[in-house]
């Protein structure tokens, strides 16, 4: 018996030693290793506990439970403890555009890319962000990943019928993804746009014309309103209006006379005709609000605006808010209500929403206001889970991206932010990234606060 398991043990280590003598697997110099991180499952809020994730060439590769030769990975990032989800979209951003120079572009869109954002959909276009957007896309431009708009359609821009459908058809072939909608334009103006939107295959988002009206939006299919514009002038019998005109700011002059028991059906007609819906709701609670300038500016993020934005800023708040102005706080309780309402109704039962702040827009810096929108989703009813997503699997399913985008799947974009806790327990998580991994490049927290410092030793000069 002491003979036969002599020879076993030899055999065991002659086995041995000739499996260690086996080439490793060969890992691509390019590759890159998370190590035993969690992964949060954006679909179904479930988390994948310490996972080895390969990324390579912009893709996630593969996800298991270990892998064959970590020590050749040249870059290994410790994921140990913390949690892995897909990066965030800025679904309102807005892009730099000339006479702004090249440094202050740049700084704007890493603002965004520091705070998780990995896809920024610029609402003002300029045929400056065509160039930029493939810049971006090569890799040249440590930026998010951008969607931009045609320059502003409005009322003053296209006044006719034949000159909304020239300017569509303009847009359409200088390759804009999308049309931008402002105020102003006519109906029958408006339909001819539609029309000629929908036979040049270019979707058109925004604000609603008064002219046009909610329910006419809603069945001529806007991609997606923002600022849920239109939506509480929706709720005031029009027996109630003299003067639609007289809406006010995104309906605020109409407030007390919305009848909240028509919500469901606005809402229900916005799933009918698919049309997804960008809250923009931190504009409605930080610039126009019972908030003083002075605790705006106090912020921490502040530091990252050059002056002349900032006195800009105060002075606006102080035009819409101010001691002088007509501002009622009992007035915006009620319309913050209402939009509250409306926002958790859309969450429900409507098409769904995307994750969108308005910025730079009065307060909101670029990338930070971001954290600020997900509290007010937060404060209107939805959970963690639904608020990631309407930065991650809507805004992939929105750009018909759902198969390649949106989620830590092998074969998916890597665009992911690695963070120290779990934001399904605790939301404030999405603050704390370890790093942002863009088009898979990874840009480590010590990067990030060296830009940071950078940008804003530049807005003080």
């Amino acid at each position: 018996m002491i003979s036969i398991m002599k020879k076993i043990c030899v055999f065991l280590g002659v086995l041995a030693i000739f499996s260690c003598s086996q080439p490793q697997e060969k890992v691509s110099e390019t590759a890159i290793l998370i190590e035993n991180v969690n992964i949060v499952d954006v679909r179904n809020g479930q988390v994948e506990m310490n996972k080895q994730v390969v990324i390579d060439s912009g893709v996630i590769v593969s996800i298991t439970g270990a892998v064959n030769n970590p020590d050749g990975f040249k870059t290994k990032i410790d994921g140990t403890g913390q949690f892995l989800l897909p990066g965030l979209s800025e679904m309102h951003a807005h892009i730099p555009s000339p006479p702004t120079s090249q440094t202050r572009m740049e700084e704007t869109l890493f603002l965004y890319l520091s705070n998780g954002i990995t896809t920024i959909r610029g609402m003002l276009g300029h045929p400056s962000h065509l160039e930029l957007r493939e810049r971006v896309a090569g890799g040249e431009l440590l930026s998010p990943r951008i969607i931009t708009s045609s320059p502003s359609l409005n009322g003053n821009t296209v006044q006719s019928a034949e000159e909304a459908r020239s300017k569509v058809e303009a847009y359409a072939a200088a390759g804009y993804d999308f049309l931008k909608i402002h105020p102003g334009i006519q109906l029958d103006v408006f339909e001819e746009l539609a029309s000629t939107a929908k036979k040049e295959d270019i979707p058109f988002a925004g604000h609603v014309p008064v002219d046009v009206g909610i329910v006419r939006a809603l069945e001529l299919e806007f991609a997606t309103i923002d600022h849920v514009d239109g939506f509480l002038e929706g709720l005031v019998p029009e027996e109630s209006i003299e003067d639609p005109a007289a809406n006010g700011f995104f309906g605020y002059n109409f407030t007390a006379l919305a009848d909240t028991a028509r919500i469901r059906d606005l809402v229900l007609l916005s799933k009918k005709q698919g049309v997804w819906v960008v809250p923009t709701q931190t504009l409605f609670e930080r610039w126009f609000a019972p908030t003083t300038a002075d605790e705006m500016l106090s912020q921490p993020e502040m530091k990252y605006m050059p002056t002349a934005t900032l006195q800009n800023w105060r002075q606006r708040k102080l035009e819409a808010t101010g001691p002088d102005s007509s501002f009622d706080p009992e007035q915006w309780q009620l319309f913050t209500t209402i939009r509250r309402k409306l926002i958790k109704t859309l969450q429900e039962e409507g098409r769904g929403l995307l994750l969108g702040s308005d910025a730079p827009q009065i307060f909101n810096v670029p990338g930070f206001s971001i954290h600020h929108e997900i509290e007010t989703m937060r404060l209107a009813g939805l959970t963690p889970l639904e608020i990631i997503q309407s930065g991650t699997i809507n805004v992939a399913a929105y750009l018909d991206k759902s198969g390649t985008s949106g989620e830590i799947k092998p074969g998916f974009a890597a665009d992911a932010i690695l963070v120290q806790r779990n934001p399904l327990e605790d939301l404030g998580a999405l603050k704390e990234l370890t790093g942002v991994m863009i088009q898979g490049h990874w840009v480590p927290r010590e990067e990030i606060d060296q830009r940071l410092q950078q940008i804003e030793e530049n807005a003080r000069n």
